[in-house]
């Protein structure tokens, strides 16, 4: 079966077309800066890099245009994998927020768009992103099947205890504030992986997606405990250019003297904070270099990004009563060495030890930890796109 997955943001769509039979990448692109000059990328992987489509001439109107546009190159003479449009199985989309409207992925219909819709109030950015992904599909591929895997999902487990919010109750019941979690998708992938190699399913396990955005989830038995993400994408630990977690009390001190609107704010904490609002870069491999360079404002991003991670690790373990494993995952936490071995060296009290040539493979899927380490640690590379692909998969098999 071949299954088109498919990540739509408000001006860019990324693709990946996988054999499932043998879990191959066909091909993958993605349409950059949509209504303005498009950029398009298609690479067709084991291809000459001089192969690769990489034009940036193309002046695409919106996404349904982008999906013609995919669909065309996959099917074409001289750059497609596919003889025709028919050859696609099936469609997976990423979606960022389900709220408390879905559980696990599902089969899109019409109840099923209009859900969505209602939870953009709660993803404001992205889901509207990814409903023009959907209808834009609908439209170009009419017949195929559609599933929707929402970023949500995974945490879909938490008990309420872990999700609500410590305020008027009228506001959950209003509004639905609560704890969702995000990059469900990534964390799902490489907790069932790290459980694979264990060996068992009844493990207790905190999984660190570290990217531009960042997020840990404590996963116990296979199914989410806590995460650090919250609302929406904002809360938890530092990112690139997300501030985490902060004193709520500076939002409207801050309103107050710098004379700020709600979204003028948001923008602020969303956009211009984390790593780029105190060290001038959301780059972590420029903040690496430049720490290893001996830049003090570098430095302390690092120490801030390390303190916090121990800091959930540790609250995790507790809160699942042990830990078996951490997993580091997402561009920052399978290519930063020098995060691995501070996080490693502050946790040496519950039993771990890492080995620091297996520490420094970039990349790959690697223990780091030492034999007999009680504590085990890991690098497991996340395919958030297989994920989704393996969820329409299920999901679609189970309609024939």
């Amino acid at each position: 079966m071949k299954i088109l997955v498919v990540n739509c943001g408000s001006s860019s769509l990324k693709y990946q077309l996988i054999n499932m039979d043998n879990e191959e990448v066909m091909a993958k692109g993605i349409c950059e800066q949509i209504g303005t000059n498009t950029t398009f990328t298609h690479k067709v992987p084991g291809q000459d890099e001089k192969n690769i489509i990489k034009d940036p001439a193309y002046k695409l109107a919106n996404h349904e245009e982008a999906i013609d546009l995919v669909v065309k190159t996959l099917t074409s003479a001289d750059r497609g994998v596919i003889s025709s449009m028919e050859e696609i199985d099936a469609v997976g989309h990423r979606v960022l927020h389900g709220g408390e409207k879905f559980n696990g992925s599902v089969l899109v219909n019409d109840a099923v768009i209009e859900a969505i819709k209602e939870c953009i109030p709660l993803g404001p950015l992205h889901n509207p992103a990814n409903l023009m992904g959907i209808e834009a599909c609908e439209r170009i591929m009419p017949g195929i099947p559609q599933v929707a895997v929402f970023d949500t999902g995974f945490h879909a487990t938490m008990p309420d205890y872990a999700y609500m919010y410590a305020l008027p109750m009228e506001y959950y019941e209003k509004y639905g504030i609560r704890r969702y979690g995000f990059h469900g998708t990534s964390h799902r992938f490489v907790s069932k992986r790290c459980n694979e190699i264990l060996g068992r399913t009844d493990t207790k396990i905190v999984t660190c997606h570290l990217g531009n955005g960042s997020s840990i989830a404590a996963v116990k038995d296979g199914k989410c405990l806590d995460t650090t993400m919250g609302v929406t994408p904002l809360e938890g630990i530092i990112m690139g250019t997300r501030c985490g977690s902060i004193d709520p009390a500076i939002v409207p001190l801050l309103m107050k003297n710098e004379n700020l609107t709600p979204d003028e704010i948001d923008n602020i904490m969303n956009k211009k904070s984390g790593m780029l609002g105190i060290a001038g870069t959301s780059d972590n491999r420029e903040i690496e270099q430049r720490a290893l360079n001996g830049d003090p404002i570098a430095k302390l991003v690092e120490s801030m990004l390390c303190h916090q991670l121990v800091k959930y690790i540790g609250g995790f373990a507790a809160a699942m009563g042990g830990i078996d494993a951490v997993v580091f995952a997402g561009g920052i936490g399978e290519n930063n060495p020098q995060y691995r071995t501070r996080v490693a060296e502050k946790l040496e009290f519950l039993g771990t030890k890492i080995d620091e040539e297996k520490n420094h493979i970039r990349g790959e899927e690697v223990e780091i930890s030492v034999p007999g380490s009680k504590l085990r640690m890991f690098v497991i590379p996340t395919n958030e796109e297989l994920a989704i692909a393996e969820d329409t998969l299920e999901i679609v098999s189970a309609l024939k």
